[in-house]
C-alpha cells in the first residue's frame, strides 16, 4: 500500500508549480484529478522534444487521471463541485481571483467541506499590491532578486531551469502534506496559499540577511563563491574543468600542501583566513588557477580525491546523461516509455510506483460517469 492511497486530489492547474505539487502527490500514491481546459494544460505545447511530447508535461504529470472540463458551463460546473464534495485535496493555479468567483475559493469550499485542504497557488499572494499581478517563472527570479545573484561580473542571468515554478511546488507539497497530518489530529482542514514569489523569496533569505544586517549585497562572480575563497572553476592543462570548495582552514592547507604542493601559501599573510582570501580573490585566483592549468582534470582529481577536498566536474548535459550516480525510472505515455531521471528521495525497502503520464482527456468518459450524478446516486470511488 503506498503512503496517500486513499486520498483524493483534484487540482485545477497548469503549467508547473501546481503540477508539481499534484505530481508528487500522486507517486506517493494519491488518487490526482488533473483537469484541463478543452485544448489542455498549456505546458503540454511547451516543446515536443520527447518522442512528440513536452519535457515539462511528462515530468511532472505522471500518474494522473486527465478530465476536460470547461467550469463555465453549468454541466462542468457541477462535476467540478461533485468532484471537491468527494476529495480530501484540492488545487488551483488560475489566475488571481478566478476560483473565487467560480465559487471555489477557499472560504466558499471549506465553509461546505470543512475537512478539506484547499491549495491556492499564485504569483504574489492574496494580498499587496501585487496580487493582481500575472506572474511567470522567469519574472518572479527578476523580482526576488535572484537574477541579481546569478550570472557575472558582466551581467545577471536566469537560472536554467524554472526554480520558482518548482520552488512554490515543493512549498505547496509540504503544506499539504503538513495540512493532511494535522487533519488526522483535529478532523479539519485548512487553506493554504503559495505564491511564487514568497517561495522564491524564502531561498533568498541569506544574501536578503547579508544585504539589509551586513550592508553587502553578494557580488555575481559565475561560478566562484560571493563568500568563499576559494570556491569555483578551474581549467585545467586538457582544457577541462573542475570545481573545488575549501569550506574550513583545516582544508586550506591540505590544499596548498597536497594539492598546489605550496605548504607557505597557507600562511601568507594576504590568505591566512577566508575574509583575506575573498578580499584577495584576484591574487588567489592567480595562484590556484597555475597549478590547475599545468595538469590534467584527471590528475587534479587524483590529487584533490587524495587531499579529501571537495570537488565537482564541470558537466555538460551529454556529461549528465551518462553521469553514474544517475537513477532512472520508466514512465508511460501515449508516445511509450520514457525514461527520466529519478526524485530525489529514496525509501529504504520501498519499490517506488509511478503512473502513466495521461493523454489530453484520458479519462473523460469514465470521470464524466463517475461525477455525472449527484453523490448520493453514484458510487464513490477509491
Amino acid at each position: 500500500m503506498q503512503d496517500l492511497e486513499g486520498i483524493t486530489v483534484v487540482a485545477l492547474e497548469q503549467a508547473v508549480a501546481a503540477p508539481y505539487a499534484s505530481g508528487r502527490l500522486a507517486d506517493a500514491g494519491a488518487r490526482v484529478i488533473k483537469v484541463e481546459r478543452s485544448e489542455g494544460d498549456f505546458a503540454r505545447g511547451y516543446d515536443a522534444l520527447v518522442k512528440g511530447e513536452s519535457a515539462y508535461f511528462v515530468w511532472l504529470n505522471r500518474g494522473k487521471e486527465s478530465i476536460r472540463l470547461d467550469v463555465k458551463k453549468p454541466e462542468d460546473h457541477a462535476i467540478l463541485d461533485r468532484m471537491i464534495a468527494s476529495a480530501d485535496v484540492f488545487i488551483q493555479n488560475l489566475a488571481p481571483g478566478a476560483a473565487a468567483r467560480l465559487g471555489f475559493g477557499s472560504d466558499a469550499l471549506l465553509a461546505r467541506f470543512p475537512r478539506l485542504i484547499h491549495c491556492s497557488i499564485s504569483g504574489y499572494g492574496d494580498d499587496g499590491p501585487y496580487r493582481d499581478q500575472k506572474a511567470y517563472d522567469l519574472l518572479i527570479q527578476a523580482e526576488s532578486g535572484l537574477c541579481a545573484i546569478n550570472g557575472t561580473e558582466d551581467g545577471v542571468a536566469r537560472v536554467g531551469v524554472s526554480v520558482c515554478d518548482i520552488a512554490a511546488g515543493m512549498t505547496a507539497f509540504q503544506a499539504i502534506l503538513q495540512g493532511l497530518f494535522a487533519r488526522a489530529r483535529t478532523g479539519k482542514g485548512r487553506a493554504i496559499n503559495v505564491s511564487l514569489f514568497h517561495a522564491m523569496a524564502d531561498w533568498m533569505n541569506v544574501p536578503y540577511l547579508q544585504t539589509r544586517y551586513g550592508g553587502k549585497p553578494p557580488a555575481r562572480v559565475g561560478l566562484k563563491h560571493p563568500s568563499i575563497a576559494p570556491y569555483g572553476a578551474y581549467v585545467c592543462a586538457d582544457g577541462k574543468s573542475v570545481l573545488i570548495s575549501i569550506q574550513n582552514e583545516r582544508e586550506w592547507v591540505r590544499l596548498c600542501a597536497e594539492v598546489l604542493e605550496n605548504a607557505a601559501l597557507a600562511s601568507e599573510p594576504r590568505f591566512v583566513d577566508n575574509s583575506l582570501r575573498v578580499a584577495n580573490r584576484p591574487a588567489l585566483e592567480e595562484e590556484v588557477a597555475a597549478v590547475f592549468a599545468r595538469h590534467s582534470r584527471d590528475a587534479m582529481i587524483e590529487r584533490l580525491h587524495n587531499a579529501r577536498i571537495a570537488f565537482g566536474r564541470l558537466s555538460d548535459l551529454e556529461d549528465l546523461l551518462a553521469h553514474p550516480q544517475n537513477r532512472l525510472i520508466s514512465v508511460t505515455t501515449s508516445a511509450g516509455e520514457i525514461e527520466m531521471l529519478a526524485p530525489g528521495a529514496v525509501v529504504n525497502g520501498e519499490t517506488p510506483i509511478f503512473g502513466p503520464v495521461p493523454a489530453l482527456g484520458a479519462q473523460d468518459e469514465r470521470l464524466r460517469t463517475e461525477y455525472g450524478t449527484p453523490a448520493r446516486d453514484r458510487k464513490v470511488s477509491t
